[in-house]
């Protein structure tokens, strides 16, 4: 037994250094950057004049990607609010770029290393030294070893119990290890995912039960378990405790990086978006005022417009009451 440490690779391989939802969220980023650009370059910035509305957005968001990324575009930013959000995105793109890269080499890396061994005959061979062996003192796996590898003999890692095996094989005080293949089988499938089984099984003998002699129950013992063993009991257990795998198949453990880990970053480009949009109005301070001013003017005007008519309506209605009640007179 030994550590795991193969991965597998897929076409996706490269989307793999982030979480699905810090892709989406990066990629939500870019497109409302673009739209704040719009917002605030539109009137300044010559490069998006004379330009449909839909041209000038997609302008501004292939601008955001490229500062995003570090590639520069077909116009700059003029105003201060734009260079404020500009900054603010290349920090953030930056920090994300820098760990996705170093996140896809770490997963390379680990992808293409291989096992270092791949059976008994390589520990035979000397392919690892004997003191990087872990041999649990006093076990079977003791008197195999030094039967079978003689050279190792007082050179091997002396481990005091199978409860040691595991730690050192885990903190790489050892490569490899000895021990029945019934218990690594179910340790790595069920509990240790980060360790594997490697080469065939070796050193195989039959295990019995220990009864008493001339014992009374040794026959009746004997047919159960042929019985047992015919109707698929025993099949059922092995498959029960062994074939089981609460593990994964594949011993990589998720390093994508999620939303979890950079939300702090996120957090601060969100108030550095938030501080340009205050300078970008404080900026546009006059065309702000001048535009409430005359919505409120046209609102005075609007209910200066309905009094008149309410009162002409009334004038009308009065004028027309009166000729009615003197033609009445005039009749009578």
């Amino acid at each position: 037994m030994q550590k795991t440490s193969d991965a597998n690779i897929d076409l996706f391989s490269f989307l793999k250094p982030f979480s699905r939802n810090l892709w989406l969220l990066f990629l939500g980023t870019l497109i409302f950057v673009g739209i704040l650009i719009y917002i605030i370059e539109r009137k300044d910035n010559e490069a998006l004049q004379n330009q449909s509305i839909l041209s000038q957005i997609v302008m501004s968001i292939w601008y955001s990607i490229g500062d995003a990324v570090g590639y520069s575009v077909e116009f700059q930013i003029t105003t201060a609010a734009g260079r404020l959000l500009s900054g603010g995105l290349y920090i953030l793109g930056l920090i994300l770029v820098a760990s996705y890269t170093a996140n896809l080499a770490s997963d390379l890396t680990i992808a293409k290393s291989k096992a270092i061994i791949s059976g008994i005959d390589d520990i035979k061979n000397g392919k690892i030294p004997f003191n990087r062996i872990g041999v649990v003192v006093g076990s079977a796996a003791e008197e195999y070893c030094l039967r079978e590898i003689p050279k190792s003999a007082g050179i091997y890692y002396q481990l005091q119990s199978l409860n040691d095996l595991y730690p050192s094989l885990l903190a790489g005080t050892i490569v490899a290890g000895f021990w029945d293949n019934g218990v690594l089988e179910y340790v790595t499938n069920n509990i240790y995912c980060n360790l594997t089984l490697v080469g065939n099984d070796f050193d195989k003998s039959v295990f019995g039960i220990v009864t008493p002699q001339k014992w009374l129950y040794a026959q009746d013992l004997d047919v159960n378990i042929l019985q047992l063993r015919e109707t698929g009991e025993l099949e059922k257990l092995r498959q029960k405790w062994f074939a089981r795998q609460q593990c994964s198949g594949s011993s990589e453990e998720s390093t994508a990086i999620g939303i979890q880990g950079t939300r702090g970053l996120f957090l601060i480009f969100g108030v550095i978006c938030f501080l340009s949009l205050l300078l970008f109005a404080w900026k546009k301070r006059r065309n702000i005022k001048n535009c409430l001013f005359l919505l409120i003017c046209l609102k005075k005007s609007s209910v200066k417009t309905n009094d008149s008519m309410n009162r002409r309506s009334s004038k009308t209605s009065q004028h027309s009451q009166n000729h009615q009640i003197t033609s009445e007179i005039l009749y009578l």
